[in-house]
């Protein structure tokens, strides 16, 4: 029972980009490192093999999860989306109403999420609260500190 992921073309292509790297390039690092490893010797008490051996597990879980993701993946048609209401693959500029101050944020699937980006997942407080409002209402976001109040001032394609 997976979960439907949405992405963006561009984030199913950094999906992809990193699969390939971390399949070809980092399993062959990572392979180098164990054999290495195992030419020191005795592996029961050999630290070197015991790291590089965490870091193929590790290496081998992310490999998986991305390829669940991109199996789970639907993707957004960005140049298709429709700019009355928010959704993913919109970017939507908001004023605090409180502080006046405004911010611009792309909305996207959590899978390529990026809040230093200002990409904002769809499953994120202000993600969920914007989503399926249109241009000029307010939403409240439930935050620690107490509900912020946001006006959104305008949406567009991403």
């Amino acid at each position: 029972m997976n979960k439907e992921i949405a992405l963006t073309p561009e984030g199913q292509a950094k999906l992809e980009e990193e699969l390939r790297h971390l399949e070809t390039v980092r399993r062959r690092e990572v392979g180098e490192r164990i054999k290495e490893a195992k030419e020191f010797g005795d592996i029961s008490e050999n630290s070197e093999y015991d790291d590089a051996k965490n870091e193929q597990a590790l290496l081998e879980s992310r490999i998986a999860r991305l390829k669940e993701q991109l199996r789970s993946a639907r993707v957004i048609d960005t140049s298709d989306v429709a700019t009355d209401v928010v959704s993913i693959g919109t970017k939507v500029k908001v004023k605090y109403v409180d502080g006046g101050e405004s911010e611009e944020y792309e909305i996207v699937g959590s899978a390529e999420a990026d809040p230093a980006q200002n990409k904002l997942s769809n499953e994120s407080p202000v993600g969920r609260a914007v989503l399926g409002h249109k241009k000029g209402e307010v939403v409240e976001v439930a935050a620690p500190a107490g509900a912020i109040k946001l006006k959104i001032v305008s949406i567009k394609a991403a």
